[in-house]
């Protein structure tokens, strides 16, 4: 009998306060941290992670992960 998954796509990305004030906006780690652990305690595993720079109006950018997570299902 073969595994079954299920996946969940995220875009992880801070608030835009950051972008506003400074021009650009970095993840925190410690928060991402907190999002990741979050997530594995409920039995997501990060199958991948790509990171870009979203632009926000016309100025100002911020990061952003785009995570793939993936669980067995049953």
């Amino acid at each position: 009998m073969s595994k079954k998954f299920e996946y969940k796509v995220v875009i992880y990305r801070e608030s835009m306060l950051g972008s506003l004030f400074l021009g650009g906006s970095k993840v925190d780690p410690v928060k991402f941290s907190a999002f990741l652990n979050k997530n594995g305690a409920e039995g997501w595993e990060v199958k991948t992670m790509e990171r870009e720079e979203r632009r926000m109006l016309l100025f100002f950018s911020r990061e952003a992960f785009l995570v793939v997570l993936q669980r067995e299902i049953g």
